[in-house]
């Protein structure tokens, strides 16, 4: 798939908006896993471009091979929150592999999507209170938000304005030694300092909401909207 490759998502509790500085940051540029996302209908394997065989299992209730503004992707369609039953098949996942984890290294997810709604888990890989740390990409009320829980603490960091336009965006998030970026279409938009540690856990890699909730004590956090391709970089 086809698109601008200048994302780098980031969460902190707490964000400083820099929205005339640059977001190509090039710690994190050596290819993790690549999914652009262009497979036929039908599809159920997501194919990884970069080598590594990172392959995920697409959900049946995710569409593929859509075809929105010159780009080729996948679709999510809404499913109301918080409301049982849950929908494992809303998800695509990659089975858990070391190389996925940021450990202490320079990471970053770059998405292009594009999405009306207001709501979602876009990606993530473990959960909130999950051993050895977390990251997600998540869209609450059409912000775009990234999150890092290390060893050494959390940081969550937040776009300064709404995205859900149903425009195409390329979002990319950051975590090094330093602190936490968020670029959107380039520019960097939110910076946070700070250094979360290590984060290495033993969960699945999951597009499109959780693997582990059941809509009532744990919402599954459905992401719905469109997809163009997700890259993972590290440094």
């Amino acid at each position: 798939m086809r698109s601008q490759r200048a994302l780098a998502v980031v969460m902190t509790a707490a964000s400083i908006l820099t929205g005339t500085s640059a977001a190509a940051n090039a710690a994190s540029n050596h290819p993790v896993a690549s999914w652009r996302m262009n497979e036929s209908p039908g599809a159920r394997t997501m194919a990884d471009s970069s080598g590594h065989g990172l392959h995920g299992s697409i959900g049946r209730e995710v569409d593929t091979g859509l075809r929105v503004d010159g780009a080729i992707g996948y679709r999510f369609e809404r499913l109301p929150p918080d409301t049982p039953p849950t929908h494992p098949q809303h998800l695509i996942t990659v089975p858990d592999r070391a190389d996925l984890d940021p450990g202490t290294r320079d990471y970053a997810v770059t998405i292009r999507l594009r999405t009306t709604h207001k709501f979602g888990n876009i990606i993530q890989k473990g959960q909130a209170t999950v051993a050895g740390g977390n990251f997600k990409l998540q869209i609450p009320n059409g912000i775009v938000q990234c999150l890092f829980r290390g060893s050494s603490g959390t940081i969550l960091i937040s776009a300064p304005r709404r995205i859900n336009d149903g425009r195409w965006h390329t979002v990319r998030c950051e975590r090094t030694h330093a602190g936490v970026t968020l670029a959107i279409d380039g520019p960097t938009v939110a910076r946070r300092s700070g250094w979360t540690g290590g984060i290495a856990n033993s969960w699945p890699l999951s597009i499109g909401g959780k693997t582990h909730c059941d809509q009532v004590k744990v919402g599954c956090d459905y992401y719905a909207g469109d997809i163009d391709f997700i890259e993972i970089t590290a440094g």
